[in-house]
């Protein structure tokens, strides 16, 4: 009996003590979060994002964002690193880009520019071919997502400069980690393919996510995801350089921005708040205990279907939901003339509403 208890007792010694000391890459930083007001007006929950059906994509899976190219086709990123074509309801492989390709846009010459999670930044001309823009080789760039202003200029986030998602060969891991620190290790860059050199504009973002530009290449909208908000950087007139937040205590973990039609961005709430993680903001070594656990038993994301537009002011115009969250983890719209394509993290289909069915 005595060695039974002396050997639980050991056990849980040992469990406490990994629990309290393992060595983690982690060093919480603690912040203030602001209190979730849940989903209340303009984010009051509906049943809009209802209208949606989905495009089967067969083998390929998360569709994470999504681009309209020159032939009228849709182009979306998908967990297998490819790059695929969707004409017709019909999806078939465009390009092989490899790692884990996030955001995508379409450029002037009709090429395709890609943020690779893996590999940086890179570019898919029209019969295929991928060459790399920035990073890649020993380089490692958590390139997130990106926005392609009127000159050109390629404006892209980097999630985490700190948390790889190439070393923990998984965005979604190295998203957590980056959450749990709070260290402020995202930034946003301007790449110039005229001169192949990029410029840091932005840096000591909480995981920078989805950027857009206004349609007169005045300002970038940028996601500063693990802080709930969108912030405005100005890139010309008489406020540039400077930054000022746009929206603030958002409902979600927002993910990519989409610039839309008539001034509209849009975005896309991959997850709903979690209320363990505000309330662990001002408790940094509690943050390591929960990153110690095992991974089953660590904070995972609520399953919903979230996606907003606003403008350029910060004015809320659309909040479409599904309750029934068929089509979860969305992380954006592409919207064109007809369409609203809805990306996603998982599953092997693009669901997609009809405007005429809104």
């Amino acid at each position: 009996m005595k060695k039974t208890l002396f050997a639980g007792g050991s056990l849980l010694l040992a469990a406490l003590l990994y629990l309290l000391l393992w060595p983690l890459p982690v060093d919480p930083v603690a912040w203030q979060a602001p209190v979730d007001r849940g989903l209340v007006d303009p984010f009051a929950p509906n049943d809009l994002l209802q209208a949606a059906t989905g495009i089967d994509l067969g083998e390929f899976e998360g569709p994470e964002d999504a681009t309209l190219g020159p032939d009228d086709a849709v182009y979306a990123t998908t967990l297998s690193g490819h790059v695929i074509r969707i004409r017709n309801r019909r999806a078939a492989a465009f390009a092989d880009v490899g790692g884990r390709p996030l955001g995508i846009e379409t450029a002037g010459d009709g090429s395709l520019i890609v943020a690779n999670a893996f590999s940086g930044l890179q570019r898919v001309d029209r019969s295929g071919k991928v060459s790399t823009l920035y990073g890649g080789g020993d380089a490692d760039v958590f390139a997130n997502n990106l926005a392609i202003g009127p000159d050109g200029v390629v404006y892209f986030t980097e999630a985490s400069r700190k948390f790889s998602a190439r070393a923990f060969r998984d965005t979604m891991e190295a998203t957590l980690f980056d959450i749990m620190e709070h260290g402020g290790h995202g930034r946003v860059l301007a790449y110039d393919p005229s001169t192949g050199s990029a410029e840091v504009l932005l840096d000591g973002l909480a995981y920078a996510n989805g950027v857009a530009i206004s349609e007169d290449g005045s300002f970038l909208l940028i996601v500063e995801m693990n802080e709930y908000r969108v912030l405005k950087h100005w890139l010309q007139g008489p406020h540039r350089g400077s930054t000022e937040v746009l929206l603030q205590n958002l409902p979600g973990f927002g993910d990519n921005l989409k610039s839309g039609h008539h001034g509209r961005f849009w975005l896309g709430f991959a997850a709903p708040r979690k209320a363990i993680v505000d309330r662990l903001a001002d408790r940094p070594w509690l943050r390591n205990v929960v990153l110690r656990l095992p991974r089953f038993l660590r904070p995972a994301a609520d399953r919903s279907s979230h996606v907003i537009a606003f403008n350029g002011d910060g004015e809320i115009l659309m909040n479409m939901h599904d309750p029934q969250a068929r089509y979860p983890m969305l992380t954006g719209v592409l919207e064109t003339r007809r369409n609203l394509y809805l990306t996603t993290l998982y599953g092997n289909v693009l669901p997609v509403i009809a405007k005429q069915d809104l």
